[in-house]
């Protein structure tokens, strides 16, 4: 166990890559799945099926598969050489925004639909209504299920490996290339995924009750 320790700063080096490549992605779906959500309930129909057809590619393939695109069919399709790391961040921010669009219009769905209209009364402008009235209702509603999708994306970074991102899976399996002692690297890498997501659980918590005694 202390050769497996006494590689600790490419433990480190993998965490900050998986935080640096699922955070920002989360954040980058997120604005995704504003602009889906926009496109969805524009008046004009083409943007709705592109919408929906862009989202039922996203949730109906694997996201292995998706990844793949990004890095090897994007650069030929776009002339652009993308590098791993933003090929497996553009690949997570498409892949998160799908399923955030779902999340915002499950939401969405359960305001009061007096808020529209409350809105309307007071004259507001539609752009005005998002920022000031639905937006930050819509964003506590949904606060719970955002922690779960960033949670999910986390998971998911180690199949970054595949196109040679060193996320903190990949550095286990480095540090057991040297040490030869599996159970120990693994078991190192999985008690720093247990961290942080347990900490974005706790931001998210402090998030809530902060929501609600502003709201009180």
């Amino acid at each position: 166990m202390y050769e497996t320790l006494a590689q600790y700063p490419l433990f480190i080096q993998g965490a900050l890559v998986t935080i640096g490549v699922s955070v920002p992605g989360f954040l980058l779906g997120l604005v995704v799945a504003l602009i889906l959500l926009g496109m969805q309930r524009a008046p004009f129909a083409p943007l709705r099926w592109v919408a929906h057809l862009y989202i039922s590619l996203i949730r109906g393939t694997p996201i292995l598969v998706q990844i793949f695109f990004v890095f090897y069919a994007l650069p030929g399709l776009t002339g652009i050489n993308i590098p791993a790391f933003a090929a497996g961040f553009l690949a997570l921010s498409l892949n998160s925004g799908a399923f955030v669009t779902e999340i915002l219009r499950g939401g969405l769905s359960a305001l009061p639909q007096g808020q529209w209209e409350a809105a309307d009364a007071l004259g507001m402008s539609r752009f005005t209504t998002w920022k000031r009235v639905i937006l930050p209702q819509l964003f506590v509603r949904v606060l719970p299920p955002l922690t779960n999708e960033l949670t999910m994306l986390v998971k998911a970074s180690p199949l970054l490996s595949v196109i040679s991102v060193v996320e903190l899976t990949r550095s286990a399996q480095l540090v057991l290339l040297q040490t030869y002692a599996p159970v120990e690297a693994y078991l190192v890498a999985a008690a720093m995924y247990f961290v942080m997501l347990s900490l974005m659980s706790y931001a998210t918590r402090r998030i809530e009750n902060w929501s609600e005694r502003a709201r009180a």
